[in-house]
């Protein structure tokens, strides 16, 4: 049998376009002291030093061709104004159903910012101006530098647009490759990228799959790393375990709606139930009660 499949719709444009800022339209309106804020001094800062990092994201509009709505970036808008720029790199999207972007698009990754970082370095940005661009001190621009350093290539591609803690990069380097890697995985399996779970993991995880240093660190709580281990092992079969009811969900209960439908139409035969009632009397009161149920109990 061939199986048909529904095109996919893109949401946006595949290639990014240079948009004269005159076209582009605030969709809201900005509060009058905005530009006093801090957050939008930082954006200007920003923008000043490293350029415009992330797109606008924009939508054609219907009644203006050549124009364009703003649904992320009214603040970039206006510092590029601001600082004389005559137009602004814009993402196109090519669906408004009135939703909000920031719920669907994911901000810079810790990863993506130290990429972006050592960018800017190397293009000749000093570190000066880079804190006084993303507000911070010069220490935390060198720590940034060395964020991945004793990371493998491996688990940095995996959390590379996770919503991972940098703390969480400091306890992977006191892994060895293939046990960063597992962590990774586990991590993206719980959809969970705290400090704790990462603790908890460097805790559970046996001292040949540790550096050195890490290692003698560790041994004193080996009672304690077994019990973590475990708990590791329970906390993938429980994922397991709800992804496998997640699936069949759907399935089961679409079953249970045309059995309570069929079950209803052979109650409302006055025939069936005498019959029923005479010879099955146990059948007829269970075939009540499942057509009576009116949701599942897990609801």
């Amino acid at each position: 049998m061939t199986r048909s499949f529904k095109p996919v719709h893109l949401g946006f444009e595949r290639d990014c376009l240079d948009i004269p800022l005159g076209a582009l339209h605030h969709s809201k309106l900005l509060p009058a002291e905005v530009k006093t804020s801090v957050k939008y001094r930082q954006i200007r800062s920003s923008i000043q030093s490293l350029g415009l990092v992330e797109p606008i994201v924009v939508i054609p509009k219907e009644d203006l061709p050549g124009c364009f709505s703003v649904l992320d970036g009214h603040l970039r808008v206006e510092a590029l104004s601001d600082l004389g720029a005559s137009q602004a790199r814009c993402m196109i999207s090519t669906d408004d159903e009135s939703f909000t972007y920031n719920r669907r698009v994911n901000r810079l990754s810790v990863v993506q910012e130290h990429r972006m970082i050592l960018k800017a370095a190397e293009d000749g940005t000093s570190i000066t101006k880079l804190a006084e661009a993303l507000g911070l001190s010069e220490d935390s621009i060198r720590a940034r530098f060395r964020l991945l350093d004793g990371v493998c290539n491996e688990a940095i591609a995996l959390l590379a647009d996770k919503p991972a803690t940098r703390g969480m990069f400091g306890v992977l380097r006191q892994m060895k490759p293939f046990r960063q890697i597992d962590v990774a995985r586990a991590m993206i399996n719980l959809n969970n990228y705290s400090l704790k779970l990462a603790l908890a993991m460097l805790h559970g995880t046996s001292p040949d799959q540790l550096i050195e240093k890490a290692a003698l660190k560790g041994q004193p709580n080996a009672g304690a790393s077994e019990a973590l281990r475990r708990l590791e092992r329970e906390l993938a079969a429980v994922q397991a375990d709800t992804k496998l009811l997640e699936e069949s969900y759907g399935p089961a209960n679409l079953r249970l709606v045309i059995i309570k439908t069929h079950i209803k139409s052979l109650l409302d035969n006055a025939t069936v139930v005498k019959w029923l009632a005479k010879f099955r009397g146990e059948y007829l009161q269970q075939l009540q009660l499942i057509a009576d149920i009116k949701h599942l109990a897990a609801d």
